[in-house]
């Protein structure tokens, strides 16, 4: 299978020759018959369609998780992807396996992680088959997703667990365009209204004045008055925690393509000049997991916030006036990712495609370990990137 690359039409009308004539040549077959390779010998010797991978533990085994999980959804959403670059109905049967086990999720009521859980497995689903049974999953899940809402805080709460009272996490951007398209798939605009709301609350305390992000706002239930901005991934309160700038990228790109409110827009852009202007110092781009961690250049990498931050971007590229910078920068960080430093062989990396990301530093858990949302947005980046010219049109 040989990816086409964006045309060079395309690519004038995107920025001009100089960007045509440095396209790089980002190997989008080759990631995907990995992909293919890896999730097959995964499902061969884990059939338990309830048991969902989701990194590797220090002993080196894999991880797996239940359908409780944040992450229980990312695998059945690379399914779902990579039926969609294969074409084949063989891969939709597996990713249709892997996402009904999760439906009890639709009921959960006690983390914000919904849209992870069902957006990316059963929307997924629904957008390739248009199966009823998904569609009525993924309302129920925005209706239970919805009652975490506060009209005092104007925002969905994130965790329940101390030392925070309420907090909204910067991840929490991500669960909106699950409600976004539930507006649509049911033409409740209670939904819409809720993620507006809360996209309105996060953009007033998100960012600092250099435009790099908090990890964590805490409010005041009762007031809501906002607390205390701090981090709970990063290495500091006043740090930039890499996978969180990252969402921000991809959450107000999101945002804006579901409102077309400027201010979105300008947000996402603020988030990317910030991160660019940090992984432009580093040599290959891929980001250090906090880029003011105190033992940069040796600092862990995370090849998550990468994948994010690029897909992220690409769909940035499609709104910003000049798109270029932007455009290339998704570019770069996908040439990094699959090169061998960053991708897995066949048959190694407990059959996931990234090696080298990062999830909780502070906890030294997960930390340079391959993580199953890492291949999401890895997978996802370069869909966008193969389609560039239609896949706007086709979200």
């Amino acid at each position: 299978m040989t990816a086409p690359r964006p045309t060079l039409l395309l690519l004038l009308a995107l920025a001009g020759p100089a960007a045509a004539q440095k396209s790089p040549d980002i190997p989008v077959g080759q990631v995907v018959a990995l992909a293919e390779a890896q999730y097959a010998a995964f499902l061969r010797q884990y059939p338990d369609s309830t048991q969902q991978p989701r990194t590797t533990k220090p002993d080196g085994s894999l991880q797996l998780t239940n359908s409780r999980n944040w992450t229980s959804g990312f695998f059945a959403g690379n399914l779902w992807q990579l039926a969609r670059f294969m074409g084949k109905d063989s891969w939709r049967r597996r990713a249709a396996a892997r996402t009904e086990t999760l439906e009890a999720e639709k009921f959960t009521t006690d983390n914000h992680d919904l849209g992870f859980i069902l957006n990316n497995s059963f929307g997924q689903g629904y957008a390739q088959t248009q199966t009823p049974k998904y569609r009525e999953v993924l309302l129920q899940g925005a209706t239970t997703l919805s009652r975490r809402f506060s009209p005092t805080v104007g925002a969905i709460r994130s965790w329940d667990f101390a030392p925070f009272t309420y907090p909204v996490i910067v991840d929490n951007l991500m669960n909106l365009d699950f409600l976004f398209s539930a507006s649509k798939l049911s033409g409740d605009t209670t939904f819409a209204h809720i993620a507006k709301t809360h996209a309105n609350t996060d953009l007033k305390n998100r960012f600092r004045k250099d435009y790099s992000t908090f990890h964590v706002l805490d409010f005041d239930p009762s007031t809501g008055q906002m607390r205390k901005a701090m981090t709970h991934q990063g290495y500091s309160d006043q740090s930039c925690w890499a996978r969180g700038q990252a969402w921000a990228i991809y959450g107000y790109a999101m945002l804006y393509r579901n409102t077309r409110d400027q201010r979105y827009l300008a947000a996402a852009q603020h988030a990317a000049d910030y991160f660019l202007k940090q992984t432009n110092r580093i040599p290959d781009h891929i980001p250090y997991w906090d880029f003011n961690a105190p033992d940069i250049p040796n600092a862990t990498r995370d090849a998550s916030a990468a994948a994010i931050a690029a897909s992220g971007l690409l769909e940035l590229s499609k709104y910003a006036k000049s798109p270029k910078k932007y455009y290339q920068g998704a570019t770069g960080l996908l040439s990094s990712l699959c090169t061998p430093q960053y991708l897995a062989t066949a048959g190694t990396n407990n059959f996931f495609l990234l090696k080298h990301a990062t999830g909780y530093k502070p906890a030294n858990s997960e930390v340079d370990v391959p993580l199953v949302y890492a291949d999401y947005y890895l997978l996802e980046a370069l869909w966008r990137y193969q389609n560039y010219n239609q896949f706007l049109a086709l979200l």
